[in-house]
């Protein structure tokens, strides 16, 4: 299927499945997940994975890492179904619930998570501030905010490279800097905020995906999506490498915990 309106329709899904892996819509796949959450204990957990995309994140966090309930939630209707699918075919539907949600406040009761999880989505959401009371609200009393985000150097006018990549890309990026998520989190109530720059580990990464779509695979993946598609796909990360290497993207952990 294609719709206009949709940011991440089938042939999106398929085509960052390609490069990420299957279930995965951002980069790392399952190992930048892992270590996202190292060092946490999902064992017997309840976790609401914000920005589920196609599933493969909620399905790790089951068999892999103990959680005994993921509910991922995620508004574009193509996203989740291929969760839910994805869910069926691992035979997890009485652990995991991917739930499609209309943008807006968490539509959870108080206290009724132990981890919030994101990965590289929080910055399809414009207001940190109100996101990060929302985390607060629904986390229990000692649960942690463990997330992946891509973020800016700074905050007000982008330069006109990253302006550049952000028309390429053609999605609603809201990015924010550190300084504005960490005081965003502290000002919420959450305690032990970390936030860890990985923009020299994407620099490298994003420079192989590149490689990826202009090497050997690059007929294959021509013939699977279309031509003028991988051309686009292409101009797309040369415009990202430039930010990146700018520093100006940067891409971070989040960890924050809130107070016993």
């Amino acid at each position: 299927m294609s719709n206009p309106d949709l940011l991440y329709d089938d042939k999106h899904i398929s085509f960052l499945e390609d490069i990420w892996g299957e279930g995965f819509l951002s980069p790392g796949g399952g190992d930048e997940v892992k270590r996202v959450l190292s060092g946490l204990e999902l064992t017997g957990k309840r976790v609401l994975d914000i920005g589920c995309g196609s599933g493969a994140v909620a399905v790790l966090m089951v068999p892999e890492l103990g959680a005994a309930e993921v509910v991922g939630i995620d508004v574009e209707t193509p996203v989740c179904a291929a969760a839910q699918r994805r869910v069926a075919q691992a035979n997890l539907t009485n652990h995991i619930d991917i739930r499609l949600v209309k943008p807006g406040p968490l539509d959870f009761e108080a206290e009724s998570f132990d981890l919030v999880f994101s990965k590289d989505s929080i910055l399809h959401i414009p207001n940190k501030e109100v996101l990060a009371k929302d985390v607060v609200r629904i986390l229990r009393p000692g649960g942690w905010l463990a997330a992946s985000d891509w973020l800016t150097s700074h905050d007000g006018k982008p330069s006109d490279d990253m302006r550049a990549y952000l028309v390429a890309e053609d999605l609603d990026f809201a990015m924010a800097s550190a300084s504005r998520y960490h005081r965003a989190l502290q000002v919420a109530g959450l305690e032990d905020v970390v936030l860890t720059n990985r923009n020299p580990w994407y620099c490298a990464e994003a420079q192989k995906e590149r490689d990826f779509l202009t090497g050997p695979n690059r007929q294959r993946l021509s013939s699977r999506h279309g031509a003028d598609f991988i051309t686009g796909q292409i101009a797309t990360w040369d415009a990202m490498i430039k930010v990146l290497k700018s520093g100006e993207h940067c891409p971070h952990h989040i960890r924050a915990r809130k107070p016993k």
